[in-house]
């Protein structure tokens, strides 16, 4: 992964620093981004991708390039607020439920989190924050345990929107 800064801005006591970073894969993929450290948080502003990323993948991204992105303007990991805050990292969740990490993995957690994302979808309340609260992560890792969980046929694939 190559990550080189692009242009800061300083606002008030701090900075916010945009950087171009791409990361390149053995079988020819490509995926190159301009994201923003602004306050310890990392947000993507453009994505371009060869070939495109899935969802997950797209989700995921921010993770893949957090920490190379914070070592590049001289951050350490920031710890997670708990929020559920599409920019947070997600390593060291300690959200409202205090699950993070007790949660368990594997085929186990990725059952529960199907059991959750049900039993919100039939009281007809929002199946992603019903995850974030039961595992205590933010929406980001919630949204990837979600896939894994479809991806082990736990969930049924979601519909194409038309």
């Amino acid at each position: 992964m190559s990550v080189w800064p692009a242009w800061k801005v300083r606002d008030g006591g701090g900075a916010t620093m945009w950087f171009g970073v791409r990361l390149e894969f053995g079988d020819g993929a490509r995926v190159d981004a301009v994201a923003v450290v602004s306050e310890g948080c990392v947000s993507i502003e453009d994505v371009r991708a060869e070939p495109a990323l899935s969802l997950d993948d797209l989700a995921a991204l921010a993770d893949w390039i957090e920490d190379p992105l914070f070592e590049a303007c001289g951050i350490g990991a920031v710890p997670d607020s708990g929020e559920p805050d599409t920019a947070e990292p997600d390593g060291a969740d300690s959200g409202p439920s205090g699950a993070g990490a007790g949660w368990p993995g594997g085929a186990e957690g990725q059952w529960l989190v199907a059991q959750k994302y049900r039993a919100a979808q039939e009281q007809g309340v929002d199946p992603v924050l019903a995850v974030m609260s039961a595992t205590g992560h933010g929406r980001r890792k919630s949204l990837r345990l979600i896939g894994q969980a479809r991806d082990a046929g736990f969930l049924t694939r979601r519909r194409a929107r038309r």
